[in-house]
Parts: C-alpha cells; structure tokens; sequence
C-alpha cells in the first residue's frame, strides 16, 4: 500500500503556504485554506486531504462555519487543538463582518446593503427581521434584529420598528430579513408586510427606502420589484 502524499512532499509551488505567500490567499480553495489552519494531518492522510474529508462531512463552508467544538471533533483526525484553531478563525470572521457596522457605512442601493448582510444571513436557519436605521445622508446609525421566527415566517409589529427608529432618531430605514429556504422570492406575507410599514412610515415621516430579502447569494429588492 503506498504511502500517502504529504503537503512537504508537493512541489513547492503547489503547497497552500507557499501558494497563499506568492499568489495571496483569495487564489486558495477553501480546502487549501483549511489545511493552512489544521497545520497537520494524520498517520494516513495529509493536511489537505482532512480538509477536504472535513468540509465533505460538514457539508462544505456553510456547514463548517455553523459546526460546534465538538460536532468538529466528531470528525475522525480533529482533536480539540484543531477544533479550537477552526472555530477561532471562522468566529474572527464573523466578528470582522460584524466591525463593519460601526463604520456607519451609507447604504444607497440593494447592493451595498447586500454586501454589508449577505455573508452573516444567507445561511441562517430561522428567519431574522433586521432594520438598519439610516440618518439623512443614508449612513447607517445602527442595525437592529427586530423579530427572529421560524423557518418559514417571523412575525413583525410596525409599532417596533418605528418605535426604534424614533429612539434612533432615524429619518429612514430598511428593512432585511432572510428565507431560510436559500429562495429570495417575496411572498404575499412579506408583500402585505411591506405595503404596512410604508404606510406606517409615512404617517411618522421616516421614509422605508427599501426591504431586501435575502436567500443562498441571492436577494431580492421590494423596491426595485415596485413594492415600494
């Protein structure tokens, strides 16, 4: 039976170290990025071939992130130092997404506001009602979860929303929530509930600039589908 191939015995140019030195680490596979993390393999595989057994058996990225310390040292070749590693990194990330709220970035268009939700709520489990409150340059003042429901619906009081929006001192918001289903296509609740709050906003003069809805890296904008 051959031996299995170690990551020092690739060609140089080949290993994910050398590889993240030369070409940075956006041109490494999340398996390659992985491996970098776990620094060593086992007796019968290498780094890279327990990172892609790992993210087989996580389910992939999403699946991995979403594991805990010990679903990951469940995984045949994980101890609680290599579980330690991993859930580190995936929490840092986490927290970076999470930093870039309190640079009060302006939210002008769907994109933007995608670029700013997607990543920390495409793969929720349950649905999330979010607000982002917005000052009279469209730059954020803060994000508020309003309502977090099941895996098909969440429940959300027009009274909440603006009550925090008041308290804020919003003169706008919009409005985020996801479809754990990974399929951004609004339903007649989530049409009902947005003809509601722009109604509402009106009467107390902040203005709902937008209410995206967000699946697997995709969403949906009421406003550009004349909701709004």
């Amino acid at each position: 039976m051959s031996e299995p191939l170690r990551i020092h015995d690739m060609p140089l140019d080949e290993r994910p170290r050398e590889r993240m030195l030369t070409q940075g680490a956006v041109s490494l596979s999340h398996a390659e990025l992985l491996a970098i993390l776990l620094r060593t393999g086992t007796a019968k595989e290498s780094a890279l071939a327990l990172a892609h057994r790992l993210l087989h058996v996580c389910g992939g990225l999403q699946g991995l992130s979403e594991s805990t310390i010990e679903q990951l040292q469940a995984c045949k070749g994980i101890g609680t130092a290599k579980a330690l590693h991993i859930h580190a990194a995936i929490e840092l990330g986490k927290r970076t997404v999470k930093t870039t709220i309190g640079m009060r970035p302006a939210l002008r268009n769907p994109q933007e506001v995608s670029a700013l939700v997607m990543e920390e709520m495409r793969g929720l489990q349950q649905e999330h009602f979010v607000c982002l409150f917005l000052d009279t340059k469209c730059r954020l003042i803060s994000r508020e979860t309003i309502s977090i429901g099941t895996v098909d619906q969440t429940l959300v009081s027009p009274r909440d929303v603006f009550r925090l929006a008041l308290k804020r001192n919003a003169t706008a918001l919009i409005c985020v929530h996801n479809h754990p289903s990974g399929d951004p296509t609004p339903s007649q609740a989530d049409i009902a509930m947005t003809e509601r709050l722009q109604e509402v906003g009106i009467l107390l003069g902040v203005s709902m600039h937008d209410h995206l809805i967000i699946g697997q890296q995709r969403y949906v904008s009421m406003k550009e589908q004349a909701y709004i």
